[in-house]
């Protein structure tokens, strides 16, 4: 019987080296792959990835949506392209009209998800993305609805490609998300999967996201920041 403790990571740089061993380094650097973060939550991971493979990165804001009676039921997700994913069987099963998912949904991106918009990208809206290739990164892979609107919202967005890695994804949901993508790639398979945090003996706290986002020499929407200031 496998420990549960040989599934887990130190943190998210123990999780970015093991990833990047499963990952196609040299086709990545070779054809100039843009990472783009699934979440805030993803940032370090996505962040150390950008420094090992000397690529530039985005983050896709998205925002969860709860059943009306619920709070912890989640139900649905709404991306910053206002691309929306919902279980519909939890939807049928607590017969919850669409109009309140998508009112939701747009309650979600006026107050949430503009203010991260405003807040770690300067109110600038999403990278040009269309024509490029992408490595979409999620820290743990465990519904897949984070990354289903991702990458619902990327092939809108006109992109050429997308590969996926995540150093976590749960097994009964693997040869579903083999389907979405050009290439999946991932570190540890999990069966029984308890949710993402517990894999992980120690995360960065988010409040520290900022000042890694301006850090970074890799991250797009500072980049054309610095370089529109030193023009």
């Amino acid at each position: 019987m496998i420990n549960p403790n040989e599934l887990k990571f130190q943190n998210e740089l123990d999780a970015a080296n093991k990833l990047l061993e499963a990952l196609p380094q040299k086709e990545l650097m070779d054809g100039n792959f843009v990472i783009v973060c699934s979440s805030l939550d993803s940032v370090v991971l996505a962040d150390e990835l950008a420094n090992r493979l000397e690529l530039s990165y985005e983050l896709l804001f998205s925002e969860r949506l709860y059943a009306p009676n619920n709070p912890e039921c989640e139900i649905a997700i709404v991306s910053e392209t206002e691309e929306i994913v919902y279980n519909s069987e939890l939807v049928n099963a607590f017969d919850i009209s669409l109009d309140f998912i998508y009112g939701e949904a747009h309650r979600k991106y006026e107050e949430k998800i503009l203010k991260n918009v405003y807040k770690y990208r300067k109110g600038k809206l999403l990278e040009n993305l269309q024509g490029r290739n992408i490595l979409l990164v999620d820290l743990g892979c465990q519904t897949g609805i984070t990354a289903l609107v991702c990458i619902k919202s990327l092939i809108n967005l006109g992109v050429k490609s997308i590969v996926y890695g995540t150093p976590l994804i749960a097994s009964d949901i693997l040869s579903y998300f083999n389907t979405l993508v050009d290439s999946l790639y991932y570190a540890k398979k999990i069966s029984n999967f308890v949710d993402v945090d517990f894999y992980y003996s120690d995360r960065v706290a988010v409040d520290s996201v900022m000042s890694i986002l301006e850090d970074s020499p890799h991250y797009l929407p500072l980049q054309k920041i610095q370089k529109s200031k030193e023009i």
